[in-house]
């Protein structure tokens, strides 16, 4: 580890994702319980305005993916994403909630409009050109989203007091954190000293991925059939998932205490350990794919998906329902991970931002367009805890799907191979 940070590439990419995902985390651990408990809209309203917010991220997604794959390793979509999250606090208290409650539907489509272009087609983005910085300069893409998970985490336990306090300041604390972000983007750049860049940098990958891909090789990828079998196989498990942990879980959760103020309080302090389990796993997922492979990991993490929804469906009690929502921390990590591995392993890495946006984040955002008013509906009609039973029982489908479809370590590599210990 003291190696590893000596490594400037890896300094840089860590702090970068740090800062994205802390300033991601303030507000947007709290984004339901703000719709709900704050502004007082239903269910289905809820999911109304998240299927907004999915049908221009996944519109948006491709074009961010595509714009990536040809700008490379330069930041500058990142430098624009960072411009617009700061101005989330003004965003938020002046324009946005003002316009949810007296013209719901505009207010909900200038929403997701900034909401996409800022954070939600930013954060896959922030990802895929991490994972790039990794595989060309020397360090574990998992070793370094590890920090993202830990910035959202310490995000998560402000947020939990801050909220209590006034809901607003959480939205112009992530306006704080993205101008800090920003300065970075902006001057600390590794690359500019020769002597660093030869020390760190992966000659056979720089090569690799020196001239971007052309247009018709980003469209490409919508030919590829193993691709579309993962997008069925996302919409099925992660689509689902979700929906239950960002549209559902937060408010089941703060039911079980006396005042909304202790649910919120105690809601960011679970959200925030069970991040901070998650930053462990991602830092440990990298070992974990080299010892039972990518396959195997994928696998593992939809099992602990399916026990996470049903026990939640099944559990009545906050202490229980706190011990289920951490293994929240490993099954995102296995699963997260393990497919961007997979993407990277059996595709070309030229095109790998484009693949993690088409094959994992849209098809994710597709389903949500989809699923998410139903399943709001369904929840105000029979409850959360028949609903949970009902998403688990799908996902269980999925997993049973997934077996049949993913590729083995050895079969069809055409990226990276996987070096197995």
């Amino acid at each position: 580890m003291q190696n590893l940070f000596k490594n400037p590439f890896y300094r840089s990419s860590s702090l970068i994702i740090l800062l994205f995902f802390t300033g991601w985390g303030i507000w947007w651990s709290f984004f339901q319980i703000w719709l709900t408990n704050t502004l007082g809209f239903s269910g289905a309203e809820v999911g109304t305005i998240y299927s907004f917010n999915s049908a221009v991220t996944l519109v948006l997604m491709f074009v961010y993916g595509a714009i990536q794959d040809k700008l490379g390793i330069k930041r500058t979509l990142l430098i624009i994403c960072a411009i617009l999250q700061m101005l989330l606090g003004p965003f938020f208290s002046w324009v946005y909630a003002p316009l949810l409650h007296s013209r719901f539907y505009l207010g909900t489509i200038l929403g997701s409009l900034y909401l996409s272009f800022a954070f939600l087609a930013a954060s896959p983005t922030f990802e895929a050109l991490t994972e790039r910085f990794s595989r060309r300069y020397g360090f574990e893409y998992g070793q370094a989203r590890a920090w993202g998970s830990f910035g959202y985490a310490v995000a998560a336990l402000a947020a939990g007091f801050l909220f209590t306090v006034n809901p607003n300041l959480v939205f112009w604390s992530s306006s704080a954190i993205a101008t800090v972000l920003l300065l970075i983007l902006l001057f600390d750049k590794p690359a500019r000293h020769p002597e660093v860049l030869a020390k760190y940098v992966d000659k056979e990958e720089n090569e690799k991925e020196k001239t971007g891909p052309s247009f018709k090789e980003i469209l490409s990828v919508f030919k590829m059939k193993a691709l579309w079998q993962i997008v069925i196989y996302i919409i099925l498990s992660w689509t689902f998932y979700t929906v239950f942990d960002q549209q559902m879980f937060p408010q089941f959760f703060t039911q079980f205490f006396a005042t909304k103020a202790a649910g919120q309080q105690m809601y960011g302090i679970l959200n925030s350990a069970e991040v901070f389990l998650e930053a462990i796993m991602m830092a440990c997922v990298p070992w974990v794919m080299k010892k039972v492979g990518v396959r195997k990991t994928l696998l593992l993490g939809i099992i602990i998906m399916v026990v996470r929804i049903g026990g939640c469906g099944l559990v009545t009690n906050p202490f229980g329902v706190s011990l289920i929502k951490l293994l929240h921390a490993p099954e995102t990590a296995l699963f997260a991970l393990g497919l961007f591995r997979y993407f990277t392993l059996h595709f070309d890495t030229k095109v790998s931002a484009t693949l993690y946006m088409v094959g994992y984040q849209i098809a994710a955002q597709v389903g949500q367009i989809i699923f998410s008013t139903p399943l709001g509906d369904l929840r105000d009609h029979i409850g959360y805890s028949h609903t949970f039973l009902v998403i688990s029982g799908i996902v269980a489908i999925a997993g049973i799907y997934a077996t049949f479809i993913l590729k083995k370590d050895n079969q069809d590599v055409n990226g990276q191979p996987l070096d197995r210990d």
